[in-house]
């Protein structure tokens, strides 16, 4: 409840539906107006992968895909994905077999800590998928909003190139 100024009366906060798929299934989620995406992942629909790091679109660390792009979910209201077709770090893998990415990066040790690995994952994912790096150094120029603390660019950049020269990736 909010408290309207002139009568110092509590107000209700104004909430809204939306509708979100998320990792292939439907969710309805009555959110209010001021929400991020990354607050209603976590928050409300226990979606916990998707890290927040810096909470100001600076490190990548709540990247995920979003109608087949690369966002930074902790600069997204909620309401204004309503509708949207949304991929997180959970949506990756099948049951039974990792994504042949989550596979690279086991191969070629591109993680430490791990904290900011789902949102390289799913920068990674939506990198490939746009079809738009050729080269070493155009990964890395496209990566560039990812940070690793740790030190594990290297073994991220060899996992992404080992995926996009074997086209495995879809």
């Amino acid at each position: 409840m909010e408290t309207d100024p002139q009568n110092l009366q509590p107000q209700p906060v104004e909430t809204h539906l939306i509708t979100l798929k998320i990792n292939g299934q439907n969710h309805s989620i009555s959110i209010r107006p001021w929400v991020s995406l990354l607050d209603c992942l976590r928050d409300h629909l226990n979606l916990t992968g998707t890290k927040k790091g810096c909470d100001h679109g600076q490190c990548g660390a709540c990247t995920v895909i979003c109608g087949g792009k690369r966002i930074l979910s902790c600069l997204s209201l909620a309401v204004m994905k309503d509708g949207a077709e949304i991929t997180t770090v959970e949506g990756i893998a099948t049951e039974s077999s990792l994504h042949p990415l989550q596979q690279a990066f086991i191969d070629h040790d591109a993680f430490q800590c791990g904290y900011c690995t789902p949102g390289q994952l799913c920068s990674a994912l939506g990198l490939l998928s746009e079809g738009r790096a050729s080269s070493r150094e155009e990964v890395k120029e496209l990566m560039s909003g990812n940070l690793c603390r740790c030190g594990a660019n290297v073994g991220i950049i060899d996992a992404i190139m080992q995926v996009k020269d074997g086209g495995s990736y879809e």
